[in-house]
């Protein structure tokens, strides 16, 4: 008797290229495939490599965009929320008990506190970032969680809308609504007016769009001049991000390094599963890179060499990623036996 696979039809694969290589005796050992774009405030992609035009999964790079509906409004002010705690919003964030003291303090605007929260709980990231071990038998409730900072924004928002906050995470809840609509309108892309959507690490819904759309919204967050629909929510989250980019991220992480490379004039979004994102104010333009197989050793490499190719490291901006873009392999007693070396060749007006 013959046996019968099932057929099913494969899903369209994202045309990545080489991005980045690491090297073993001279030799090239792996090679690190992913795409890069980079886009001005009106939309155009000036400069590219690979596929940025595939739906892709923005995880947390997806943060900024997801505080839009809160900071724009009209009682947003009425919280009185710090510049720090507007950063919050948009973190991945260390879990130092700065972080989850500013959550506590956003959850308290609202008459709610740390049990509301629906994003879970985990080891805080300072530990892995700054290679140490965390105390044995400790455990941390959900304000130390990297995305507390997010969720809290969420539950805020729910209360400026009087909607529920028992549900805020569910894909129909306005809240969720509201933040679809927020994409949508900053990066200037949909399928048939809708979004391709998961689950993130953090339980709330996330979306798939083009690297070109992606930094497009990145470039939206430096405009000066207020947006008719958000209005002047894309620079509060700038500066936000630009004055504590300590609480976007922490210490020993590769975002914190970036925007403090760019002194102000840079801001930052790191997603999990290999994605990197950044705005520059004084440029007008937003980029937006993806490793597929998430190295995120190997998308910094390449990373920091694009803006080597747009002029954007000076000095004091290479001393400052230096950790991040000169990347030696080496064996466990600390010789060096091989690097990882970018292989970035963007097309475009650079």
């Amino acid at each position: 008797m013959n046996s019968v696979t099932p057929s099913h039809s494969l899903p369209a694969l994202p045309k990545h290229v080489p991005i980045a290589y690491s090297t073993r005796g001279g030799h090239v050992e792996n090679v690190f495939y992913g795409s890069i774009a980079v886009v001005d405030r009106t939309g155009a992609v000036i400069a590219s490599q690979g596929d940025t035009e595939s739906p892709m999964f923005t995880r947390s790079s997806l943060k900024p965009f997801q505080a839009i509906p809160l900071v724009s409004h009209p009682n947003f002010v009425d919280l009185r929320l710090t510049l720090a705690e507007t950063a919050l919003l948009c973190a991945s964030h260390n879990g130092e008990q700065v972080h989850a003291d500013a959550a506590k303090a956003m959850l308290a605007r609202a008459s709610l506190a740390e049990p509301a929260l629906q994003c879970g709980n985990h080891t805080p990231y300072w530990y892995s970032a700054n290679d140490q071990r965390p105390p044995e038998g400790q455990r941390w409730n959900a304000l130390f969680h990297n995305c507390s900072g997010k969720h809290s924004g969420m539950l805020l928002y729910a209360h400026l809308k009087k909607a529920s906050t028992e549900n805020y995470l569910d894909f129909e809840h306005p809240i969720q609504s509201d933040v679809r609509q927020a994409i949508t309108h900053v990066c200037g892309w949909s399928r048939n007016g809708e979004l391709p959507w998961g689950t993130d690490g953090c339980s709330a819904p996330n979306y798939a769009i083009p690297l070109a759309a992606l930094a497009r919204g990145f470039a939206w967050l430096t405009q000066s001049a207020p947006d008719p629909v958000y209005g002047d929510a894309g620079r509060r989250i700038f500066e936000a991000m630009a004055a504590h980019p300590e609480m976007v991220s922490g210490e020993g992480r590769n975002d914190l390094a970036l925007a403090r490379a760019g002194r102000g004039d840079w801001v930052n979004k790191v997603g999990a599963d290999g994605v990197q994102t950044l705005a520059s104010r004084s440029r007008g333009i937003g980029i937006a890179a993806k490793v597929s197989d998430g190295n995120l050793k190997a998308l910094m490499v390449a990373f920091c060499a694009v803006l080597e190719k747009l002029g954007m490291m000076d000095d004091a901006a290479r001393d400052a990623l230096k950790a991040w873009s000169n990347v030696s392999i080496k064996s466990i007693r600390g010789v060096e036996v091989g690097r990882i070396e970018p292989h970035v060749t963007l097309q475009g007006a650079l």
